[in-house]
């Protein structure tokens, strides 16, 4: 008895950017929101921000809220000679759900320390602090940093920027495309040298910085060796050594289904082997169960 669906459209593009398989409507325009991290990363690095190993990767990462992620994201700022009250983005419980009830055991609430993007803020204010630009407007559209990013972003995804809104942590988030999308985050998992490869170095050394330990972009970064991307709205990118790269939009904003369409369309197109796959999915997949037994199983049906 199938109990739910899932709905929504992927793009899958080989080592040279070429769409090569597509589920629904590839081409309509999507807000991308934390999987665009990683070349909004890319744009704080050309920007000459010194940013390496875990703070480099806190840049890219939707981070679990741990008291490990915390300690990073407080260096960057003291790297800047900044505060936490110079963060822009809101105040927020951790995504991990232990975090949480860390937090509460220890009788502290949320903070912006705590809330998952506060790692790219963090490296945006660095950038500031470096090239000499304003921290106090950072996350306006006019703000240098932020026309260097949206120029990235039309680069990578070899696509004009047509509209903008403004994501969960208050910054710009640029509509693009799910074939745009993948193109853009196979440039930066097939890199071989400058920023792309650094930023990419980064996340293979220290995959619990980009997400956080047990949690799934953590386990297919550290099982498979991808690049591995989430975002809100259920949105995910997966990017291989190859080039090769995944997009995934489920519709109904869910991220349940997102990590098993986008593995299970990786192997179809030869990039990860059907074991390993599984074995990961068998790990990071939400179980379905009854009386505390596993009873069903989320499976793709496309």
């Amino acid at each position: 008895m199938v109990e739910s669906e899932h709905l929504g459209a992927a793009a899958v593009v080989d080592g040279q950017g070429r769409l090569v398989n597509s589920l629904g409507n590839t081409a309509a325009l999507i807000y991308p929101r934390s999987t665009l991290k990683p070349l909004q990363a890319i744009a704080v690095l050309r920007a000459g921000t010194p940013l390496e190993g875990a703070q480099l990767v806190l840049a890219t990462a939707s981070h679990a809220g741990g008291e490990e992620h915390v300690a990073v994201v407080r260096s960057i700022l003291d790297k800047a000679g900044l505060s936490p009250d110079d963060l822009q983005c809101p105040v927020d419980w951790p995504l991990g759900r232990h975090n949480v009830n860390e937090l509460v055991r220890a009788g502290r609430g949320p903070s912006r320390l705590q809330m998952n993007c506060s790692g790219k803020h963090a490296a945006f204010l660095l950038a500031c602090v470096t090239n000499g630009w304003p921290t106090d407007f950072y996350l306006e559209p006019s703000h240098p940093l932020q026309a260097l990013i949206r120029d990235t972003v039309m680069e990578f995804t070899g696509e004009e920027i047509e509209h903008s809104g403004t994501d969960g942590c208050g910054a710009p988030v640029h509509a693009v495309t799910l074939a745009g999308l993948a193109r853009g985050i196979g440039r930066v998992s097939g890199a071989t040298s400058g920023d792309e490869a650094r930023l990419t170095a980064a996340i293979h050394e220290y995959p619990w910085a980009i997400d956080g330990a047990g949690r799934a972009n953590t386990i297919v970064i550290e099982r498979l060796g991808l690049i591995a991307k989430l975002g809100a709205e259920g949105v995910l990118v997966l990017g291989a050594s190859s080039g090769a790269a995944v997009a995934v939009k489920i519709l109904d904003g869910s991220l349940r289904a997102a990590t098993l369409v986008a593995l299970e369309l990786l192997v179809r197109a030869g990039e990860v082997a059907p074991d390993a796959a599984a074995s990961v999915l068998e790990e990071s997949l939400e179980p379905v169960l009854g009386g505390g037994q596993v009873v069903g199983a989320i499976v793709p049906a496309f």
